[in-house]
This record gives structure tokens, C-alpha cells and sequence, in this order.
């Protein structure tokens, strides 16, 4: 199932491309969650980085920070978290399994920060 949805991902990787001219080329996926994209112009911080793997699922929270606006990051999510079979929950919510995602996205001055919490599903 991992295989099939990184080749998936791949694929929406590429579609993502011809759609922004070639600048998710550039970008890479999150250290902790190797099918979750970074949007163009933005990287991880490292040092915010944190994972717990409990019996009930895993936690990662983390952030990248880059050049963009809060609006083009949620477009690029927008177009890239259905095809990687995450579906709204609401609030800002996404799920998919087992596990939730949220984002906040703000901007600080010329940067935006992305925040990212993944978090189990509550049962």
C-alpha cells in the first residue's frame, strides 16, 4: 500500500509541476512524513522538528518557513492533499487513516510559516 501511494504521489507530483511551470520540481517532501510535499520556495526547519510513535499512531509536528503567501501555500495544498488521500475534516483539518493533519499557515513578515501538526485520529 506504501508503494502504491508514493507512486501515486509521484504522479500527482508531476501534475503539480505542468501546473506551476516546473517550481514543485524544486521542493521536497517533509523529513518525517515522506509523502506529505513542500510547497515551492519553502523548507523544513529542522530544529522545529518532533515525533512521538505511540501505540495509538505516531505525532509529528513540525515547520518550514520560505518565501510565498499563506494564499499560495493553501492553493498548493488544496490541489495536493486530496490526491494524496487526505479528505477535509473540518476546522482546518484533514484526514487520512488513522491520523489527522492540520496546518496553520501564517505570514511573518516576507516569509510565510507553515505549521504542521499530524496527530492519531481520535477513535
Amino acid at each position: 500500500m506504501l508503494l502504491r501511494t508514493k507512486i501515486f504521489a509521484v504522479a500527482i507530483w508531476g501534475a503539480l509541476a505542468v501546473i506551476t511551470g516546473g517550481a514543485v520540481a524544486d521542493s521536497g517532501y517533509l523529513a518525517d512524513v515522506d509523502d506529505l510535499p513542500l510547497p515551492p520556495g519553502l523548507s523544513e526547519d529542522d530544529s522545529a522538528r518532533l515525533v512521538f510513535d505511540k501505540p495509538e499512531g505516531r505525532i509529528v509536528e513540525t515547520q518550514a518557513i520560505g518565501s510565498g503567501t499563506p494564499a499560495g501555500v493553501e492553493n498548493f495544498y488544496a490541489a495536493a492533499r486530496p490526491a494524496l488521500g487526505w479528505q477535509v475534516r473540518g476546522n482546518g483539518a484533514w484526514w487520512r487513516g488513522d491520523e489527522v493533519l492540520q496546518l496553520t499557515i501564517s505570514q511573518d513578515g516576507p516569509q510565510v510559516v507553515v505549521r504542521y501538526l499530524i496527530t492519531p485520529a481520535a477513535r
